[in-house]
C-alpha cells in the first residue's frame, strides 16, 4: 500500500496518495509502533504529499516530528535523517522562510558529502535545492554556479533524461531576468518539456512546471499569444491534477491574467484577477515573509491593476519575479 501511495505521488495523483498514506500510517502505528522505521517512512511520505497539495504548514509540522524521531532512532548523520532534514528545508522554502531553508540545506549538504559522497543522487538533489534557495534570496550568481555544477554531475551520474536532471536543466535556465537569459530559456525549455512529457507524462507536476516556465519565458520575450495559449493549457491541467485552490493553480491564473493585460484583453484580466483575489481571501497564505504568490496578491490588489488599463511599471523585473511560475523544488 505504501508503494502504491508513492506511485500515486510520482504520477501527480496527490489526493489519492494522501488518503492512502493516511491509511498506511494508521495501520503501521498500530502494528509496528510510532518509532518504527517503516512508520517514519510513511510519515515522511505523507509530509511530502502535504507539500505537493500545498498544505505546507502540515508538511512542516510532520517533517519536524519525523526529524526528531529519526534523530533518536537512527542518529543525526543517517541518510534517512539527512533526507528528512532536506525535506524540512524545502518546506521552509515553500513557506517563504528562505533563510532557514538556506542554513538547513547547507548543513544537510555538508553531512551528505561526508556520509554519501559528492556525487550521490541525494547530495546532488540537496545542491539543486540549495541553488533554488539562493535564487529565492536573490543570490542569483551563486544559484547559477551551483546549478551548473549540479547539472554536470547529474548528467554523468543519472543521465540526460532522468527527472532530476530535467528539473535542474529547467531551473538553471530560469533566472532569465539577468541580461541575455530570456533567449536561453526559450531554447532550453521546449527540449526539457519534450523529454518530461516522454518520461513523466503530460500531467506530471514537473511537466506542468516547465510548461508554466516556458509560458513565462514567452511573456518576457513579448510573445504573449504563445504565453496565453500555454498558460490556458497549464491552468486546465493544474485544475484537474491539483484542484482549483492550490497555490500553483492560483499562480497560473495570475500569470494568465498578466498575459491578458499584455494582449490588451483588460476585461478578461480584470475578471481573472478578481477570481484569484477571492480565492486568496478564502484560503489565506501564512503571514510570514513574502512568497511569490503573496507578491502576486499585492499586485492584484493595486487599484490600477483592476482598472481597464495596466498600471505603469507592471513589467518591472520585481513583478515578473512574482509572476514567475516556479516554486522551490521538492
Amino acid at each position: 500500500m505504501g508503494n502504491l501511495a508513492s506511485t500515486y505521488s510520482d504520477l501527480g495523483e496527490h489526493q489519492k496518495a494522501k488518503e492512502l498514506n493516511l491509511t498506511v500510517l494508521e495501520k503501521r502505528k498500530q502494528v509496528l509502533g510510532d518509532n518504527h522505521p517503516d512508520t517514519l517512512l510513511t510519515m515522511g511520505n505523507l509530509a511530502r504529499t502535504y507539500s505537493d497539495l500545498g498544505e505546507h504548514q502540515k508538511a512542516k509540522e510532520l517533517n519536524l516530528t519525523v526529524l526528531e524521531k529519526r534523530k533518536q532512532v537512527l542518529g543525526d548523520n543517517h541518510p534517512d535523517t539527512l533526507h528528512t532534514m532536506g525535506n524540512l528545508a524545502n518546506t521552509y522554502s515553500n513557506l517563504g522562510e528562505h533563510q532557514k531553508a538556506k542554513e538547513l540545506n547547507l548543513t544537510v549538504l555538508e553531512k551528505q558529502e561526508q556520509v554519501l559522497g559528492d556525487n550521490h543522487p541525494d547530495t546532488l538533489r540537496t545542491m539543486g535545492n540549495l541553488a533554488w534557495t539562493y535564487s529565492c534570496l536573490g543570490e542569483h550568481q551563486k544559484a547559477k554556479e551551483l546549478n551548473l555544477t549540479v547539472l554536470e554531475k547529474q548528467e554523468q551520474v543519472l543521465g540526460d533524461n532522468h527527472p532530476d536532471t530535467l528539473r535542474i536543466i529547467g531551473q538553471s535556465g530560469l533566472d532569465i531576468l539577468m541580461p541575455g537569459r530570456a533567449s536561453k530559456g526559450q531554447r532550453t525549455r521546449p527540449t526539457v518539456l519534450e523529454k518530461q512529457e516522454q518520461v513523466l507524462g503530460d500531467n506530471h507536476p514537473d511537466t506542468l512546471l516547465t510548461m508554466g516556465n516556458l509560458a513565462w519565458t514567452y511573456s518576457c520575450l513579448g510573445e504573449h499569444q504563445k504565453a496565453k495559449e500555454l498558460n490556458l493549457t497549464v491552468l486546465e491541467k493544474r485544475k484537474q491534477v491539483l484542484g482549483d485552490n492550490h497555490p500553483d493553480t492560483l499562480r497560473t491564473m495570475g500569470n494568465l491574467a498578466r498575459t491578458y493585460s499584455d494582449l490588451g484583453e483588460h476585461q478578461k484580466a480584470k475578471e481573472l484577477k478578481a477570481t484569484v483575489l477571492e480565492k486568496q481571501n478564502q484560503f489565506p497564505l501564512p503571514t510570514h515573509s513574502p512568497s511569490p504568490l503573496r507578491k502576486l496578491g499585492r499586485w492584484l490588489k493595486k487599484k490600477d491593476c483592476l482598472s481597464s488599463e495596466p498600471a505603469p511599471g507592471e513589467t518591472t523585473a520585481t513583478m515578473k519575479h512574482a509572476l514567475q511560475d516556479n516554486t522551490c523544488p521538492h
